[in-house]
């Protein structure tokens, strides 16, 4: 019998080889990180350049991601990402139909936006977002996603390493002492102090050190400073609500300034949602009757994707929306017109609406049912009621169908809407109108 220092020969050169297949692995995730130059920055108030052969930034195709499981996919059939860099907040806001020229800082208010052009928060909604990024997971832009990373890192190449040894020894073991004919089995020690030692002492340091790294940043995700920026959110079937405070702004995107801390709290008014950024590392879920919450300070302007990672029903996969970073002073002047624009009502922000308050989930525009009556063609029919009357559909029934749903139930339909009694401002509840009025 072989003394045991000849036996664990092999297992020197085994170690050597793994350690060089892992350092190659991370070695190749690390060549695909691009570096702080690869994006070219926008001069300011220049207009924000498109992705190639694309005249339209805010096409549907381009910002909404099909691919399930992808940290961050890119819609199908598109050209290759390309980072794009976000347009200055002092930019003024292109038009649906093209971009034009930016205007000077400060002259772009809600009052003075030309007819058809969309509010330069709408603009920056609708960018495709950054999908730039190394294999595993895009960018961060997170002050504190960094620790994450190098925590999953170094989970994966232990996780690698020793997967590879204890395959490769199995199989060693199997082929060099199977049975053959005339081969008689060698006698082996019960036991080794110094080798049972060594596999118990390193496992032990190892779980120590990522037990310690793990509760720190642990710790550190979940304490926000004392004044972080408060936000209100609010999920359901198959929508995000996020409100602004003070101000009481509400929008179906995420807004946030840059280098600000920024502290979630969050509920829902039906079943489990999850809140995820990839970009930012930050996963928490959204829970009815409770809340939770969620902090992270943005670090790069632009516009990240946001996606519901509980199956919650039938749309789930639709419960994607951005956030939108600010550069300094964007987001002031986000609250600002924001909150001047909710003021007036109209088809395009009863069209909002339709999204923030979550109407999509159960009302349809192509007279399709679903859980309610479809939108489409219901102004100015008559509407049989579940009592057995009927009313004329105009804007008195449609008044009184949102705000007391159940007053004015209709048959074939479960009572599952809320009331909305006390939840819509007035100029709200006319825009509301405004858009099925509008769906013929």
């Amino acid at each position: 019998m072989r003394p045991l220092h000849r036996r664990l020969r092999p297992w020197s050169t085994l170690t050597a080889l793994v350690l060089v297949v892992v350092a190659g692995l991370s070695g190749s995730a690390s060549a695909q990180q691009p570096t702080a130059g690869s994006a070219a920055p926008t001069a300011a108030g220049s207009a924000a350049p498109t992705a190639a052969g694309s005249a339209d930034p805010t096409a549907a195709g381009s910002a909404a991601p099909t691919a399930a499981g992808s940290a961050d996919p890119t819609a199908a059939g598109s050209a290759a990402p390309v980072e794009a860099p976000a347009p200055t907040d002092a930019a003024a806001a292109p038009t649906a139909a093209a971009p034009t020229a930016a205007a000077p800082a400060g002259t772009g208010s809600a009052a003075a936006k030309a007819p058809g052009e969309l509010p330069f928060y709408e603009v920056l909604a609708r960018r495709p977002h950054d999908t730039s990024g190394n294999y595993w997971l895009p960018k961060g832009a997170n002050r504190y996603g960094d620790g994450t990373d190098m925590m999953f890192i170094a989970v994966l190449a232990l996780s690698i390493f020793f997967f590879v040894a204890i395959t490769v020894a199995t199989v060693y073991f199997v082929i060099k002492y199977r049975h053959r004919p005339g081969h008689k089995a060698q006698p082996s020690s019960s036991h080794n102090d110094a080798l049972e030692i060594t596999w118990t002492v390193i496992p032990t340091i190892m779980c120590v050190f990522l037990f310690y790294y793990g509760w720190r940043g642990y710790y550190r995700m979940v304490t926000p400073p004392q004044k972080a920026l408060e936000i209100q959110v609010i999920a359901q079937k198959w929508a995000w609500n996020f409100v602004h405070s003070p101000v009481g702004v509400s929008d179906s995107n995420l807004h946030i300034p840059v280098n600000t801390p920024v502290r979630l709290v969050m509920t829902s008014k039906d079943v489990l949602h999850s809140f995820f950024v990839p970009a930012f590392r930050t996963k928490q879920d959204v829970i009815p009757n409770r809340y939770t919450y969620v902090w992270f300070e943005a670090t790069k302007p632009g516009t990240y994707r946001l996606y519901c990672t509980e199956y919650c029903g039938r749309d789930h996969s639709q419960m994607k929306v951005n956030v939108v970073v600010h550069e300094p002073g964007g987001y002031e002047r986000y609250l600002s017109e924001a909150d001047a624009s909710s003021q007036v009502a109209s088809a395009e922000n009863g069209a909002k609406l339709y999204e923030k308050k979550a109407c999509i989930g159960c009302h349809s525009l192509d007279g399709s049912p679903r859980v309610g009556p479809s939108f489409k063609g219901i102004f100015g029919s008559t509407i049989a009621l579940k009592d057995g009357t009927s009313v004329a559909g105009d804007e008195n029934y449609l008044r009184a169908a949102i705000l007391n749903p159940q007053a004015q139930a209709r048959p074939g339909y479960p009572p599952s809407m809320p009331a909305f009694e006390g939840q819509l401002k007035e100029s709200e509840l006319m825009s509301l109108i405004l858009f099925i009025k509008a769906q013929k």
